[in-house]
């Protein structure tokens, strides 16, 4: 997938919590993810953060140590 759409997805859920509490809101946003994303687009995901996060929301930047690394 390519890396501005799954940006675009993770702040989409992003914006889905915004208006909760902070920390409920990174929770939600980790849970989420979790659930629904498959294994690649995790670690596409992980990946995106290691180079920096460019166009990530902070909620997600925050998310991230709480998202499950699935096996290689």
């Amino acid at each position: 997938m390519a890396p501005e759409k799954l940006t675009y997805m993770a702040n989409q859920i992003a914006g889905f919590f915004k208006h909760k509490p902070h920390e409920e809101a990174v929770a939600g946003i980790a849970d989420h993810i979790n659930d629904f994303w498959e294994p690649r687009m995790r670690l596409q995901l992980f990946a995106i953060v290691k180079d920096g996060g460019e166009g990530l929301n902070p909620l997600v930047l925050e998310a991230e140590p709480s998202i499950r690394r699935p096996a290689k």
